[in-house]
Formats: C-alpha cells, sequence, structure tokens
C-alpha cells in the first residue's frame, strides 16, 4: 500500500429480527470513519431522506435515530467490510483491495429482509460483483432497488429529486 492509499474498515451492521430492508453504502467516509457513525457527514441527504421516508428524527441522538430505522423495519450496512481509499469517494477504492461482508451469513440470520437498496450505483456495483456470487444458494426471492447516492459528492441532484427516488423504497 502506498502512502496515497489508506486501508479503510467499515462499521458493523445496523440491524434487528424485525429488519425487511437493508440499505447498503459502500463504505463510510472520512467524516463517518472518524466519528464512528453511518453518513454522519451533516451535507449528507441520508437522515433527511430517513426522516421523510419514515418519521425519523434527524435531530435526534445517533443511538435514537438507530433504534427508529430498526423499529421501522430498516438495517443499515455497506457492502464493503475493508478496502483502501485515499479519501472518501467510491471512485478512489484501489482495485484489487475491495472484500465485501458476509451477505449469505447476514441473510440467513434476517430471514425477513425481502429488499436490499443501495446507496448508489458503485454499491449496487461492488454488490453484484463481489456479494452477489454469496448469494448463489439463497433460497427466497430479493428486491434489489438502485437508488441516487446521498453522498454531498452527489450534489447535482437535488435532494427533491433524490427523495422522489428513495421513496420506492418505503413503497415496496
Amino acid at each position: 500500500m502506498s502512502p496515497a492509499q489508506a486501508a479503510v474498515q467499515g462499521f458493523g451492521a445496523v440491524s434487528d429480527a424485525r429488519a425487511r430492508v437493508l440499505v447498503l453504502g459502500t463504505m463510510p467516509g472520512v467524516v463517518s470513519l472518524a466519528a464512528g457513525r453511518y453518513y454522519a457527514n451533516p451535507r449528507n441527504a441520508f437522515w433527511p431522506i430517513m426522516a421523510a421516508l419514515y418519521g425519523i428524527d434527524a435531530q435526534a441522538d445517533y443511538d435514537i435515530r438507530l433504534a427508529q430505522l430498526r423499529d421501522a423495519g430498516v438495517a443499515l450496512w455497506d457492502v464493503l467490510a475493508e478496502c483502501e481509499r485515499p479519501g472518501s469517494l467510491d471512485a478512489a477504492i484501489v482495485a484489487g483491495s475491495a472484500r465485501a461482508n458476509d451477505f449469505a451469513a447476514f441473510l440467513a440470520a434476517h430471514p425477513a429482509i425481502e429488499r436490499i437498496a443501495f446507496n448508489g450505483a458503485k454499491a449496487a456495483a461492488l454488490f453484484k460483483r463481489h456479494a452477489l456470487p454469496q448469494l448463489a444458494g439463497l433460497e427466497r426471492p430479493l428486491c434489489y432497488l438502485s437508488l441516487p447516492s446521498t453522498s454531498p459528492a452527489h450534489a447535482a441532484q437535488p435532494l427533491a429529486a433524490k427523495l422522489a427516488a428513495w421513496r420506492a423504497l418505503a413503497q415496496a
């Protein structure tokens, strides 16, 4: 690994037995990693979108927001368990360094999950490449939703447009 590359490890899943939906990012950004919290960057649209979809209090303490997500049947995780990536951009993930989380075990432990939503195109692509092969023997159908990234790096799409697309998550 060169000095310009940084090894990063993701967080554990936020979930419980009530989870019906799994929202997957790629890997937490620098701000989130430093804070030890999913979607900690105040410019990230994730929490405002969850507030609009599920009535989560986007201003509440982090642990309360996570509890509200679980109460809504939403699990939260990332496609990657670890990778090398300088900075926060998904595009900066070093090819060949990505290691996916264990989705076969996760889904076996969460039999009520019926939908997997990807927070951004890179999460969907990495899941297809690194995680989907793990699920070849899965005996239940899953609905996959590719949604626009809530990242502030994708500021060209306004919050209203992102929210409109994310409404499919709550309606599916």
